[in-house]
């Protein structure tokens, strides 16, 4: 109880400006890193990441690799502000992301995780959170952008099936498509998949990312992943080490030119033909 009470009663640090209340809302989904370091406490002696640089132009596809505390997904939370950066600033449609009003900004970004909550009730009412009001021809034209439909479309009850707490009754990757889902349906300026479809099939996984080429092509899509596939056809990748960029390029100019990504992909190559 003396924890929870803790809690409840810590202050959040993460909040609107006065200059956020000013401005209007995100124009479009362009991303840059200018100087950005990050550390989770001020008064700590290691940054997490450091000399970030780098920009995404509105509706680019960019993947992002590197090894196990690499600072991946620290690197795109700074993206809707669930953590400040320490030194430098993100922009998002050319604007210091501190300098939107939380609600704006968050609503702009959908963010699809390893491991998503999906919550008692109907697949239906679990989309919904994505957008109340969607209609049913937008519901069906995400879970089919996710390559979800034909498994919803399977159950007896279909979109009126009513899912356990926590999805219980559908597997991993069904889970994983869901969530995909519901976020399109917030109809994002970005959209980032943090090893989103890690519980899906290599051939599943080729066709979301071919339906979001052609669905999203205004949507900026950020891809964390630790299969070289999910990332090859991105725009551009960038490959990170210990909160470092390590290297930035097309697949065929990294796998010409960069050790780390040469080393995941060959060993990844092995694996495959095993």
């Amino acid at each position: 109880m003396k924890r929870i009470l803790e809690v409840l009663s810590e202050e959040i640090n993460i909040t609107d400006t006065n200059e956020a209340q000013k401005r209007p809302k995100v124009p479009e989904g362009s991303v840059e890193y200018r100087s950005v370091a990050f550390k989770y406490k001020p008064d700590a002696e290691n940054y997490i990441m450091k000399n970030i640089s780098f920009k995404i132009s509105s509706g680019e596809t960019v993947g992002i690799i590197g090894g196990t505390g690499s600072a991946k997904t620290s690197l795109v939370q700074l993206i809707p502000r669930l953590y400040d950066v320490s030194e430098g600033s993100v922009l998002v449609g050319g604007r210091d992301v501190r300098n939107y009003t939380m609600e704006d900004l968050r609503s702009a970004v959908g963010m699809v995780l390893q491991k998503n909550v999906l919550f008692s009730g109907t697949i239906r009412d679990n989309l919904k959170w994505g957008d109340k009001d969607a209609s049913d021809e937008e519901i069906i034209a995400a879970c089919k952008a996710a390559c979800a439909h034909d498994f919803i479309m399977s159950f007896p009850e279909q979109y009126e099936t009513h899912l356990g707490q926590g999805g219980v009754n559908v597997s991993g990757g069904q889970k994983q498509r869901l969530c995909i889902a519901r976020a399109l349906l917030k109809k994002p300026k970005i959209i980032i998949l943090d090893d989103s479809t890690s519980a899906v099939d290599t051939a599943t996984d080729q066709k979301i990312r071919q339906a979001f080429k052609e669905n999203l092509r205004d949507t900026t899509t950020i891809i964390i992943a630790q299969r070289i596939t999910s990332v090859m056809d991105a725009d551009k990748i960038i490959v990170l080490n210990d909160g470092k960029i390590d290297a930035v390029g097309s697949h065929d100019e990294l796998l010409a030119g960069n050790e780390i990504y040469q080393d995941v992909y060959y060993s990844q190559q092995k694996g495959a033909a095993v």
